[in-house]
């Protein structure tokens, strides 16, 4: 019998300039994964709380004194020969001038340009948690109310939702298509990020995102759109997951965490079992399936970038006003 992998609990701290840049650190050679860039932090002793080890270890390796504030995601992942523990808070402030103290190289980053570096696997949620929405809307069928749902869609867009994906599997492909070029526009209009289900040539088109369905993936060989398209994955093992590692997606759904009228008879996952797929892939990973706003903390503190939810996050349908009532409704293919 293989002796169980040993754990180690680590916090790091996400520090910010004036210019909003987030200071990364780089492993030493000497190091697991050296040259790898990092959120600096270390490993939390016997006895000390989370805080107490965070702000010692930014005055050992950089020489600040650190306000440190709240969680931002908790993620586990698994290593050869180790299972870490990556809590990350957010640091609210700090003095002096940092500094690698262990002749570690250290690099001011603007947010958007994260991506780009490098970094051991447990920390690459964590640039999705700084750059991504922590809410993601999965729109319902359209029904016969397709202006009552538009409606709907506008509250949404209104609430500050950013990303939504469009589920329209009851229409035909000329209704799907115009209703997509109709939604783009709104969250066009809102700033919002449109992603369209399974349509990788329609999404092409209309220069939106794509949300691969878990049967696509064995099938494609490598990310379908460009970079500045988004690729989500929804997926349901960790043969899911690990080939949307592979394609490069930038995020996947993971689910269901609890039994859903959307998807009657699926097994639940649950939070333990959310947590032995997260920890083995390095993505930023949504958590879907009975879940609403109250959950986010949970979600972030087993790892998640947040929820994914239909009815959570769509809004009650509002009556038109008296005027409007019995105009017709918006055009069906």
């Amino acid at each position: 019998m293989e002796a169980p992998l040993r754990s180690i609990h680590v916090v790091a701290g996400v520090i910010t300039d004036v210019r909003g840049r987030v200071l990364l650190t780089r492993r030493g050679e000497n190091s697991d994964l050296p040259g790898l860039w990092e959120f600096p932090g270390g490993k939390r002793e016997p006895g000390e709380t989370s805080e107490q080890a965070l702000a010692r270890e930014l005055q050992e390796e950089l020489g600040i004194d650190a306000e440190v504030g709240d969680l931002l995601i908790e993620v586990p992942q698994q290593y050869p020969s180790k299972r870490l523990r990556l809590e990350v808070r957010k640091i609210t402030a700090w003095k002096g001038n940092p500094r690698g103290r262990e002749g570690q190289a250290l690099t001011w980053v603007a947010p958007e340009r994260l991506a780009r570096y490098s970094m051991p696997p447990a920390d690459v949620p964590v640039v999705g948690v700084l750059r991504q929405p922590e809410r993601y809307l999965v729109t319902p069928e359209p029904g016969a109310d397709l202006a009552g749902w538009h409606r709907a869609l506008a509250r949404a867009l209104d609430s500050g939702i950013e990303r939504i994906q469009l589920r329209a599997r009851s229409l035909a492909p000329e209704g799907y298509a115009a209703l997509a070029r109709e939604v783009a526009a709104a969250c066009r209009s809102a700033g919002a990020e449109l992603l369209l289900n399974r349509d990788i040539a329609l999404a092409a088109e209309l220069g939106v995102g794509v949300q691969l369905g878990s049967e696509q993936l064995a099938s494609l060989g490598a990310r379908p759109l460009p970079a500045v398209q988004a690729v989500g994955a929804s997926c349901h093992t960790l043969e899911d997951l690990r080939q949307a590692q592979a394609l490069g997606c930038d995020f996947a759904v993971l689910g269901p965490l609890q039994e859903t009228a959307t998807h009657p008879g699926a097994t639940p996952l649950g939070w333990d079992g959310f947590v032995t797929l997260r920890e083995q892939v390095a993505l930023p990973i949504y958590a879907i399936g009975g879940l609403t706003d109250a959950h986010l903390a949970t979600a972030r503190g087993h790892g998640a970038q947040g929820i994914a939810a239909i009815r959570a996050l769509w809004p009650a349908v509002a009556k038109a006003p008296a005027a409007l009532q019995g105009t017709p409704q918006h055009p069906r293919e």
